[in-house]
């Protein structure tokens, strides 16, 4: 009598946490994480950000204190958004040396040499219209912003930034950024490009935390159209060709399939950010006991990375660091 055909059991691989552990495809971890951070003047300052639960605008020496105890849980990377002294049309404190980004970076490096340094490029949280781009009747200027975002870069890369990271989604801007980043003997610091920048609903409590609503009009002629994915490659090579070290894909959640075709593309790393309307929607949630906040925070992040980021820049990232000790 001939035996019976063995029934195959995908499922003895799922049995008890140590076998899944042991299988598990796709894996997290803190070097996978960056801390977006929202430094504002003034000192003594933590201000509490309504729409974003648990996130803050620190002044300088309130943000060392924080960065303190990201560093002490593992987090090795922070980015930092300012919110500035004052505004004008043409952004013009985004280049200012005195301002909150460029103190930030400096204390930051001078305190915590090892924490990895990212700065935002862009001037919507610098300009009285709340655009990205320098404004003429309307229009948003391509390349009389390109020559004001390197001018912002520079000085960031003079703070000690270790890699700048331009959100604004003009064309060439990459390519000036490098040149002048050679020029001045900055060889070494990164760019991190938002080539994948898509004009998106996810972004409304950011607007709120940095001050950077458009006062009129929108961001859609210059940020990308949600229903295009072709575009994004096209992006994304664009500024490979000009010399990115990293490339963006943002939002996350919504742009999974975005992020797998990009990092199918592209031979550099990929990032993706974890937007501010993801994370206020896990809070809402959670704050109203409709989700398990850890476990679902832990999926999406996941779904992230198996969609293929290399890097998450998330608002999540200090809870996820505690989580992650307590599971250890």
């Amino acid at each position: 009598m001939s035996n019976p055909k063995p029934v195959k059991r995908p499922r003895r691989l799922r049995t008890t946490e140590t076998m899944r552990s042991l299988v598990r495809e796709t894996k997290l971890d803190l070097n996978d994480l960056v801390n977006p951070f929202f430094v504002v003047n003034g000192e003594g300052v933590t201000e509490k950000i309504d729409s974003m639960p648990g996130v803050f605008r620190y002044s300088v020496d309130k943000l060392l204190a924080e960065i303190k105890i990201i560093y002490d849980l593992g987090i090795k990377a922070v980015l930092l958004f300012g919110i500035p002294a004052y505004k004008d049309a043409g952004g013009s404190s985004a280049y200012d040396s005195n301002e909150a980004v460029q103190r930030a970076a400096a204390a930051i490096k001078d305190r915590f040499p090892e924490i990895f340094v990212v700065t935002d490029v862009c001037l919507c949280e610098y300009t009285d219209h709340g655009h990205c781009g320098l404004v003429d009747e309307g229009r948003i200027l391509n390349d009389q912003t390109v020559e004001i975002l390197t001018r912002v870069a520079l000085s960031h890369a003079r703070a000690g930034a270790d890699a700048v990271a331009p959100s604004d989604m003009m064309d060439g801007r990459v390519a000036a950024i490098r040149s002048a980043l050679d020029r001045e003997g900055y060889v070494e610091k990164a760019i991190i490009s938002y080539a994948v920048k898509y004009a998106s609903a996810f972004y409304g409590p950011f607007r709120d935390a940095a001050g950077s609503a458009p006062r009129f009009g929108d961001r859609r002629a210059y940020q990308m159209d949600p229903p295009n994915i072709r575009e994004a490659l096209k992006e994304a090579l664009l500024d490979v060709e000009e010399a990115a070290d990293i490339i963006m894909v943002k939002p996350a959640l919504a742009y999974l399939d975005v992020i797998r075709a990009v990092r199918e593309t592209v031979n550099c790393p990929v990032a993706t950010y974890n937007v501010s309307g993801e994370y206020s929607m896990v809070k809402a949630a959670a704050a109203n006991g409709w989700v398990d906040e850890q476990r679902i925070v832990f999926e999406q992040l996941i779904a992230m990375k198996r969609a293929g980021a290399d890097l998450i820049f998330t608002y999540h990232a200090k809870e996820v660091a505690r989580w992650l000790q307590q599971i250890s």
